[in-house]
């Protein structure tokens, strides 16, 4: 067994390997990688130390847009593992989610930005938690394993999102018109404050979610019952926990924080429902938050800003002659190090005994 120290500091130095790996990488190639982490800093931050520490707001706004869905897809994917499920169908989730805030937008007329925005997000949310429902339901009533309705759904979210698009005012035929202006996320003053980046009102609606998270989890008698349901069900059977009834109520909350991130996407990243013909990822980039993050609410908002920062540098890296699959291969070495956690333990501790052993020869 892992103790809990261990899984604190296993992540730590699965990310300074696969920096480190990244780094040798880049020198391997010819580049300097220097270059490389000055365009993280500048990705992350705004500052540009390659230009005398030039400030330009529009990348954070740009980090921070990128970061919140991949955030929300790592809320999903460890809310329902922390109660013992695998909520791989996060992908379809945020898809169906996307396409009920769009849909709200469109259909519900409300002039008021504050409360026209909040009803389309909730109606993500709600979209969301439906599509978690029926994995749920499968799990609970016939003991279907969730990974396979969830994948399946994943398909069946997208295809059936792309039609209902097409039944929505259409711009072209890949993308629907501008969403209201009440429904979006948008403000001028973060645009202005930003130099006109992207950044919209989603952060307030992420910082609640990573709130909620904790407080479901953490600090509730229902979040006691959902994690002894997913650590031993006959004993919280036993115990007199509603077993089938947590299973559903588990993966309609992760489905609601998944559908969440959908709805950021669509009124607030882009402002408009788009026809898609293969998934964006950010559900599956939610797993990689999750595992790295341990489940935790601190831990997937470090690792959120981890991946995403991974992903907005992408461009960045391309311009500065650096391939910008750099990226991808410093987070999938992160994800494979955190993997093998148990591998990792195990290894030192063989070396901690080589070294007890030596000494004790001398």
């Amino acid at each position: 067994m892992i103790s809990l120290k261990e899984k604190r500091w296993i992540p730590f130095l699965a990310v300074i390997l696969g920096l480190v790996a990244g780094t040798l990488i880049v020198i391997l190639s010819g580049r300097s990688p220097l270059i490389m982490f000055a365009t993280f800093i500048k990705a992350g931050t705004g500052i540009d130390l390659l230009k005398g520490g030039t400030f330009n707001p529009r990348l954070v706004g740009e980090f921070l847009v990128t970061t919140m869905p991949i955030l929300m897809g790592g809320l999903s994917i460890s809310f329902a593992y922390r109660t013992g499920l695998f909520n791989i169908g996060a992908e379809g989730q945020i898809i169906a989610g996307g396409v009920a805030a769009i849909g709200a937008g469109f259909f519900i007329p409300i002039d008021n930005q504050f409360i026209h925005s909040t009803i389309c997000v909730l109606a993500g949310c709600l979209a969301g938690a439906l599509w978690g429902l029926i994995p749920g339901l499968l799990k609970a009533r016939f003991n279907v394993h969730e990974v396979v309705v969830g994948i399946m759904l994943n398909y069946t979210a997208m295809y059936s999102a792309n039609w209902l698009y097409k039944q929505m005012p259409l711009n072209q035929m890949t993308r629907t018109e501008n969403v209201p202006v009440s429904a979006t996320l948008n403000v001028d003053f973060l645009r202005q404050l930003t130099n006109n980046s992207r950044l919209h009102l989603g952060f307030i609606h992420v910082i609640i979610a990573l709130f909620l998270f904790w407080l479901i989890i953490e600090k509730t008698s229902f979040g006691y019952q959902l994690r002894a349901t997913g650590f031993n069900k006959e004993g919280a059977r036993f115990a007199g926990i509603k077993v089938k009834r947590n299973l559903v109520y588990s993966l309609m909350i992760a489905g609601a924080f998944a559908g969440l991130g959908g709805a950021l996407l669509t009124l607030g990243t882009y402002g408009y429902g788009r026809v898609i013909t293969a998934f964006d990822n950010v559900g599956f980039d939610g797993i990689s938050v999750a595992l790295v993050g341990g489940c935790t609410m601190l831990g997937n908002l470090f690792a959120g800003l981890l991946f995403g920062l991974m992903k907005v540098a992408q461009p960045a890296l391309q311009i500065a002659s650096i391939p910008k699959e750099i990226g991808d291969i410093i987070s999938s070495l992160i994800v494979l190090l955190v993997a093998l956690q148990y591998a990792i333990v195990l290894y030192r501790n063989k070396i901690r005994d080589w070294f007890k052993k030596a000494r004790g020869q001398k």
